[in-house]
């Protein structure tokens, strides 16, 4: 696949979007959900592409949705909600935008971008984001800290983690482990964890000060709740991402219900309208499951998005509670853009065998 890719990133994809063959192609399936999860704020200079490799320049945000305007219809949250709720039919070549976790740069340098294109984006944020108080999600904040780390050695009896740590890629492997130990913990414990992580590390109590102003706290920092308000009367619909960002499949049965279920009241009490759509914190396969989808009908969605698998592909079966969504990349190309809204990629890489990702869902 490493042969592979960079063929098709940097030749195949360009010339057939050029030539326009994607736009050209018959669509197979009726909708295409693209992700996003947020901008880099102007200003601001990526550093590690781990942390920031899911969010998207301004100028490839503004290209993206003007190739989507001039070939696809964009959908509203009004569109796609009578599309659930009583069959509507879809536009021919339909496409919903949707954007996960909520960061401060999604008001302040995303927003502006779509009213400017005249497009809707459905927003899926945590409950944290109903507070005043501004912080980060928390798994960014342990990457944060694990990489600043000054100790070498780090040991949480009461968890029953410890870990030698050396260079930076075995602190990003040591890094996704711990979140998939702290999602079976409550909000409370993770808290109290990464501030025992901090003492230990070296670090001091304000080591965050240098991301809690400009650039760097629209990066890193969620809206807070006058801010998710402000979003909503912009026009922009607001979805559920539990209320904490864990990973589902890792957590209790009991804790997964908190956190779709609260998340959604949370917002609804904050924003005085019904919360009708939730999207799976991080959506890969292995973070939410036929558990997860059951729970998240039970808790009173009307439908709820994973995180791959998406684009123009054949999905007859796929269910409400399991949307397949495209999920955009720093690194896409807009040859490569087009290429998986139009379901291209997906078809070539099942006529080409196993490539390690997950079919159309």
């Amino acid at each position: 696949m490493k042969l592979v890719s960079p063929l098709l990133k940097k030749v195949l994809y360009p010339g057939l979007a050029t030539a326009g063959y994607f736009r050209r192609r018959p669509l197979q399936g009726n909708l295409c959900v693209v992700t996003y999860h947020g901008v880099l704020p102007e200003d601001y200079q990526p550093t590690d592409p781990a942390l920031d490799g899911n969010l998207v320049s301004i100028q490839t945000l503004r290209a993206q949705l003007q190739l989507l305007k001039s070939n696809y219809h964009v959908l509203t949250g009004r569109e796609a909600l009578q599309w659930l709720e009583f069959g509507a039919t879809l536009p021919p070549r339909s496409v919903l935008l949707t954007c996960d976790d909520g960061l401060q740069n999604v008001l302040s340098d995303m927003v502006p971008v779509l009213l400017d294109e005249g497009v809707s984006c459905l927003f899926f944020v945590t409950g944290v984001s109903t507070g005043d108080l501004r912080c980060m999600l928390w798994y960014e904040e342990l990457y944060l800290l694990l990489m600043a780390a000054q100790t070498a050695e780090l040991s949480f009896p009461d968890l029953k983690l410890q870990a030698q740590i050396t260079d930076r890629s075995q602190r990003h492997v040591l890094w996704w482990s711990w979140v998939k130990e702290l999602s079976q913990h409550s909000p409370e414990i993770r808290q109290r964890f990464l501030e025992a992580f901090r003492v230990q590390a070296g670090l001091s109590s304000d080591w965050t000060s240098a991301y809690q102003t400009g650039p760097a706290q629209r990066r890193f920092f969620l809206m807070t709740s006058d801010e998710l308000r402000q979003l909503a009367l912009m026009g922009m619909p607001i979805g559920a991402h539990t209320m904490s960002h864990p990973v589902l499949a890792h957590a209790s049965r009991d804790a997964v219900w908190t956190e779709m279920s609260q998340s959604r009241e949370a917002l609804q009490a904050l924003l005085g309208k019904a919360i009708w759509a939730m999207a799976y914190p991080f959506g890969d396969p292995g973070s939410a499951g036929v558990r997860e989808f059951e729970m998240a009908e039970s808790a009173g969605y009307k439908c709820a998005f994973l995180n791959f698998g998406g684009g123009f592909c054949a999905n007859p079966n796929s269910s409400r509670f399991a949307i397949p969504r495209l999920h955009v990349t720093a690194d896409m190309t807009l040859g490569e853009f087009e290429a998986h809204v139009s379901g291209f990629h997906q078809t070539l890489k099942q006529r080409l065998g196993s490539w390690g990702s997950a079919p159309c869902a």
